[in-house]
């Protein structure tokens, strides 16, 4: 009999954002390819019709079928009834990313459960203060992407847990190599400000992803290349995205970009290179925090030049992935990668091949929280 998984997470609850689709996805499919019949499980408070044409069309284009639940306080709006549910949970493990599920019908009835934390530094802290948030309390294990967490030198506390970490799984089947056309072309997608404030943690506050950005404000009048973000800026900080044009950076918007999961992949694979930088605790405390969105660079072939978080003491650097710290950091390492990109592009896919491939991933994942 095929053992069954449930991952709960969000699709629906992130409309427009393919990014974060693919997160979820690579889940679900990584799962499917080493042998787990896998059903997917989403709450929502808003379900509006844009957000279920939007869980619709993504459980249709990657076959979920009749395995997709869509759930409200009121019961089940996509998907099948929760009795139903209910009799899968009690013989499957529960994949909660970000705890993502806590329906007290459901929750309770899962043969065991497993907290995916992608949001390391965030997720803990908020936990530490009491604040709901986190959703760590009721599962069996707790596994982050931030390898160095419980490190001395890594602040981020592990609330007396037994954290055990994971990398971000990517099914390199779903990113294939395609050959870079044009001038070389530094891309990113992402939010300037993200959903979360400030961290602080003992005593020290660190910033966001904007705090980061502007140490790098100058990049472009600097390293002379072409950089270019699809992200998403509220009208609040125009004057933020006035330096940013002023600076030579070049904008889109994210929604051309990366709206969808195709729409994200078809842009990841029209770039060059990636560069971008990462929140401040992720930074700040050396968690060693990897984006999965460059995973999806590096297995498209694609080099990446990003903010080190300390990943560069977990993975190899300099070749294929760029690891920086400082501006002048930044300047070399893009210099680098048009000077020999056709060298930093075949080690990007080595190294998603070799550290990120959902076939090696995911059978240790499933090792360390016994699901079987």
């Amino acid at each position: 009999m095929t053992p069954t998984i449930v991952v709960g997470g969000a699709l629906a609850n992130k409309l427009g954002s393919g990014g974060e689709a693919w997160v979820r996805l690579s889940w679900i499919r990584g799962l499917q390819q080493i042998g787990f019949d896998v059903w997917f499980v989403e709450q929502i408070d808003d379900p509006s019709p844009e957000r279920l044409a939007y869980f619709d069309s993504l459980v249709e284009e990657f076959g979920l079928g009749d395995r997709a639940a869509l759930l409200t306080a009121e019961g089940v709006v996509r998907g099948p009834v929760m009795e139903t549910l209910v009799g899968v949970a009690e013989e499957s493990t529960l994949v909660n990313i970000s705890g993502h599920i806590d329906s007290a019908e459901l929750f309770p009835r899962f043969r065991s459960r497993v907290y995916v934390d992608i949001d390391p530094g965030f997720t803990q802290s908020w936990y530490a203060a009491g604040l709901p948030g986190a959703r760590l309390d009721g599962h069996d294990h707790h596994v982050t992407i931030a390898e160095r967490l419980g490190q001395a030198d890594c602040p981020i506390p592990t609330c007396g847990l037994a954290w055990k970490t994971v990398r971000q799984p990517v099914v390199l089947g779903d990113w294939p190599v395609i050959e870079s056309a044009g001038l070389p072309r530094f891309t990113t997608v992402g939010s300037w400000r993200g959903p979360f404030g400030p961290v602080t943690l003992d005593g020290r506050t660190f910033g966001l992803k904007v705090h980061e950005f502007r140490t790098f404000i100058t990049l472009p009048t600097v390293a002379h290349h072409r950089f270019e973000l699809a992200l998403a800026i509220h009208a609040a900080d125009e004057p933020d995205r006035q330096l940013l044009l002023a600076n030579g950076w070049e904008l889109v918007d994210p929604s051309d970009a990366a709206f969808d999961p195709a729409r994200f992949r078809a842009y990841v694979q029209a770039s060059a290179a990636e560069f971008s930088v990462a929140q401040g605790v992720y930074v700040g405390t050396n968690s060693g925090w990897f984006s999965d969105r460059t995973v999806r660079y590096l297995a498209s072939g694609r080099p990446a030049l990003v903010q080190d978080t300390g990943f560069s003491q977990t993975l190899p650097t300099g070749t294929g992935l760029l690891a920086f710290r400082s501006l002048g950091d930044a300047v070399r390492g893009a210099d680098d990668i048009v000077a020999r990109y056709d060298e930093h592009a075949a080690v990007a896919r080595n190294i998603a091949v070799r550290y990120f491939d959902a076939e090696q991933v995911l059978p240790r994942f499933c090792e360390q929280c016994d699901i079987r």
